[in-house]
């Protein structure tokens, strides 16, 4: 068999809003698993340190939210993998995925589909082959990403309140009920996952601080 020419990799990473909330990790994962037109290379669960993400988001230094991103990707555990595709399929993963901006999410999209807020939006995808070989080659040196180590769950009994945290983050964000709004939204957040204690606040506290 002749092997596909032009395949190029692709990171991905579960991040935090989309590896604990398991209904929506479980819908996630049910496309990704597919492999429509694309190969899952590798897939682990991975504590990435801060310099790693400070490097990952370089480009991003500098902006007022740079802070709380760094917690975002570091507080807890997240899911990071390996993908080969062509650079048109990539592309189409990317439609798939949807704007990184929720807002303005395509409907039908994954992030409109699950993402909360803003940087809440589920998943990271390199953009292009280029972005994906330097990823992928950066990542590469702390985590290992040529084995698949994690099958996730497809379907989930725990419930989906995407849209009542939607909601509830852009009261938060515009400054109205507040405090309310963010004790129902550590309340979503802990029916949602399987978290508890101290890691369950660090998820809440880093949800919450992608509002402020």
């Amino acid at each position: 068999m002749v092997a596909p020419l032009n395949v190029a990799d692709a990171l991905l990473i579960f991040k935090p809003d989309a590896a604990y909330r398991l209904a929506a990790r479980a819908g996630i994962w049910g496309w990704l698993s597919t492999e429509r037109e694309w190969k899952l290379e590798s897939l682990e669960w991975f504590q990435p340190p801060a310099s790693l993400i400070e490097n990952h988001y370089d480009f991003l230094q500098g902006r007022p939210f740079f802070p709380w991103l760094v917690d975002f990707m570091t507080a807890l555990p997240v899911v990071v993998g390996r993908v080969s595709a062509s650079a048109e399929s990539l592309k189409q993963m990317r439609y798939d995925l949807g704007e990184t901006q929720i807002a303005k999410s395509r409907p039908g999209s994954l992030r409109e589909r699950f993402g909360i807020f803003g940087g809440l939006n589920c998943l990271h995808l390199s953009d292009a082959p280029e972005t994906g070989a330097a990823e992928v080659k950066r990542w590469s040196g702390f985590v290992q990403l040529d084995q698949v180590k994690v099958r996730l769950e497809v379907e989930s009994d725990k419930p989906d309140h995407t849209y009542h945290l939607r909601s509830l983050a852009t009261q938060v964000a515009n400054g109205i009920h507040v405090e309310l709004a963010s004790q129902v939204i550590g309340e979503l957040l802990a029916e949602e996952s399987e978290l508890a204690n101290a890691d369950l606040e660090a998820l809440r506290r880093i949800t919450l601080g992608a509002l402020s």
